[in-house]
């Protein structure tokens, strides 16, 4: 499909499926490498990242183990400002190798709000993997580590992205089209 309509908004084909696929492949061939024998915790941020974090783990071919956390910060096609823990970790971190698996880092609130807490939990190294990222959007210093798709200041939905809910189930990703 060249567009979609998802509530009042037209999208149109942004990163075809082959594309998306072919990186994240990319990504796990890379973070193998990286962390061969070490065994990491991959967290994953949803509920944008649940594909993503899928899609990455069966390509991984290292031991890892997976973990979730929900953080918001959208609501309809804009970040809100404010984070909201809605399902905390468990999981014990201390002297772990942490892989935060991001769907998207935008303006960067999310993650300078949660990452201080996760290095507060002493883990013994913490990396960010997204599968975008906006440079132009970023409103605060977060270093991504593993990043799929450099893509500017566009509003996306599909591979797990949404708007106001609607819209992860696509296997392509799509931007907004301008009116």
């Amino acid at each position: 499909m060249s567009t979609v309509k998802i509530h009042d908004k037209t999208f149109r084909l942004f990163l075809d499926s082959e594309a998306i696929q072919r990186r994240v492949k990319e990504l796990a061939l890379l973070i193998d490498n990286d962390y061969r024998e070490l065994k990491p915790l991959f967290i994953a941020v949803l509920n944008g990242s649940f594909i993503f974090a899928a899609d990455m783990f069966r390509h991984l071919n290292i031991e890892a183990e997976i973990s979730f956390i929900k953080l918001a910060s959208y609501k309809d096609t804009t970040s809100t400002g404010n984070v909201v823990t809605a399902i905390g970790m468990d999981e014990v971190v201390t002297g772990r190798h942490v892989i935060l698996l991001e769907d998207i880092v935008d303006t960067g609130r999310t993650l300078h709000s949660f990452l201080p807490e996760l290095l507060n939990r002493h883990p013994a190294s913490l990396k960010v993997a997204a599968l975008l990222c906006k440079p132009d959007a970023l409103q605060f210093e977060i270093e991504t580590h593993y990043c799929g798709f450099k893509i500017p200041d566009k509003f996306v939905v599909g591979y797990g992205l949404d708007y106001n809910g609607l819209g992860r189930n696509l296997e392509e990703l799509y931007e907004l089209a301008e009116d």
